[in-house]
């Protein structure tokens, strides 16, 4: 009992140490890698140019420029932004405002800039919008958070990408929040991504948005002391041993490699009749010969016994 209880100390004690030394660094690390990191993936897609099927005042397009200007120009200064936009009319670069520190005059400039053309590709979009952010993580040392925000209003035409890329997204610890624009059903990320919601008109984009962002800040990493020793003291070694492993295990910021698409199956040429003698039973053979073997035997031995009578 006493060597359980001693291991069970000092694998406390160790975590103790661990979140000492984590809060240190984050205390003493410079403030430019504790930055909160937004990608806003805007589907500019035909469909967004349509008006809302319950209001008629403005298209969905126009109530999510509206959303994202109203939300975007009040968040926290310190956060970093990126605007992808997809298969816009006049997007020549889809990254319309490149990740980095929020100019509030460039940021509503470049959220004004893209006309409604094309399809959906979404998977393509939140792997490239999911691997900056995996870039930056790199350059903040693991600190911060980092989200995709998806403003779309139809399903993928790449939906196999979004299926794949997805759970690697999230399994990388990026945060995918999904807002579905007057959609008729839920969207395939509804029950798969970190929050969902339905804005079926220009007042709920509006809230939508706001909604998700107002999430932003904190790391909530800090540890104080005295509370640590406190919140660790009743762990279980087990437990204990689980959380330091955690705490010096960062998360994974390999970049998310592009999906390739199913090779084509070839069609094999059956052999020819002709080409190839048929294999003969071994095993049969072998049998035969050990009958007909035990037959001739048999017949000589009453031969031999049928003389000598």
């Amino acid at each position: 009992m006493k060597c359980i209880l001693t291991a069970g100390f000092g694998v406390q004690s160790l975590l103790l140490l661990s979140l000492f030394i984590f809060s240190v660094q984050i205390c003493g690390a410079d403030d430019d890698i504790h930055k909160d990191n937004i990608v806003v993936i805007l589907d500019a897609s035909g469909s967004m140019q349509d008006k809302f099927s319950g209001d008629r005042t403005k298209s969905k397009m126009e109530a999510a420029k509206a959303a994202l200007q109203q939300v975007l120009a009040n968040i926290p200064d310190g956060t970093q932004i990126g605007l992808l936009v997809f298969s816009g009319a006049n997007i020549h670069n889809e990254w319309v405002y490149p990740l980095g520190p929020k100019d509030t005059e460039k940021l509503i400039a470049a959220i004004h800039l893209p006309h409604p053309s094309g399809d959906t590709p979404l998977g393509r979009y939140i792997r490239i919008g999911a691997n900056r952010l995996l870039e930056q993580r790199e350059k903040q040392y693991n600190y911060g958070n980092y989200r995709l925000l998806v403003v779309t209003d139809g399903e993928a035409s790449d939906a196999d990408k979004v299926k794949h890329y997805t759970p690697e997204i999230l399994n990388r610890q990026i945060r995918i929040d999904v807002i579905g624009v007057d959609m008729k059903t839920d969207h395939m990320l509804a029950n798969v991504v970190d929050s969902y919601r339905k804005a079926d008109n220009p007042g709920e984009l509006v809230a939508a948005v706001s909604q998700i962002l107002a999430e932003t800040g904190g790391t909530g990493t800090d540890v104080g002391g005295e509370d640590a020793f406190e919140y660790i003291a009743p762990l279980s070694p087990e437990i204990a041993a689980d959380l330091i492993q955690r705490l010096t295990t960062p998360p994974s910021n390999t970049s998310i490699a592009v999906k390739q698409a199913a090779a084509t199956p070839t069609r094999r040429t059956p052999p020819s009749k002709t080409s190839t003698p048929p294999q003969q039973n071994t095993g049969n053979q072998g049998t035969l010969w050990f009958v007909v073997i035990l037959i001739a035997l048999s017949v000589i031995g009453f031969l031999i016994f049928r003389n000598r009578k």
